[in-house]
């Protein structure tokens, strides 16, 4: 019964957490420091548009979070782990607000709105502006995620940050640079959570 009542708050407060970081995103969203500046490379160009991927990047992205708790195995752990999504909220705010990246005004305008994928993902757009994109905090969320998940999962656990860097390219949400930038930052939030712990 006690597990049970646990696993509920876990739960609770896991979707409060991820309620009230997006108020931080959003705030960083009005409050750059300076002028927003683009990292686009050629590179960023060969990538096609594919709206289909609006559903990996949202609808994966939030399932496979909230999945910690029910690997989690005491309330301790929980309080660390969710920690540790805070500090990376920390970095990223750091780096939203004095370095603000935003991605091409054309990238969404070559969303017609003609599926339904395509209205998804007009409709995340909406609330999830072209600035915030370096580093992407998608990846970096995915990968800090795939790090506290792979204990209990394995190596298949970095097959779920692999399809949300695919996911951010393939709705042109992100550039190419801002995938790797973001995993790192997963990666150093995960080793500054290791030492915590210790």
């Amino acid at each position: 019964m006690n597990l049970i009542l646990d696993r509920a708050i876990q739960l609770l407060l896991s979707i409060v957490l991820i309620i009230g970081i997006y108020q931080f995103y959003f705030w960083c969203q009005r409050n750059p420091v300076g002028a927003t500046r683009q990292l686009r490379l050629p590179i960023d160009d060969w990538i096609p548009y594919s709206p289909r991927w609006v559903w990996i990047y949202s609808c994966l992205y939030y399932p496979v979070i909230v999945y910690i708790n029910f690997v989690i195995e005491t309330p301790r752990q929980f309080l660390y782990i969710a920690t540790s999504f805070l500090l990376l909220l920390f970095f990223q705010m750091a780096f939203f607000v004095l370095f603000p990246v935003a991605t091409p005004v054309e990238w969404r305008a070559i969303n017609q709105r003609r599926s339904l994928s395509e209205r998804f993902l007009a409709f995340v757009q909406r609330f999830d502006d072209s600035s915030n994109s370096f580093p992407s905090m998608h990846t970096s969320v995915a990968m800090l995620t795939a790090l506290h998940l792979q204990p209990y999962v394995g190596t298949w656990a970095f097959v779920f940050p692999l399809l949300i860097a695919l996911s951010c390219l393939f709705t042109k949400q992100h550039y190419v640079i801002d995938l790797p930038a973001g995993a790192t930052l997963g990666w150093v939030t995960h080793r500054a959570f290791q030492m915590m712990i210790v």
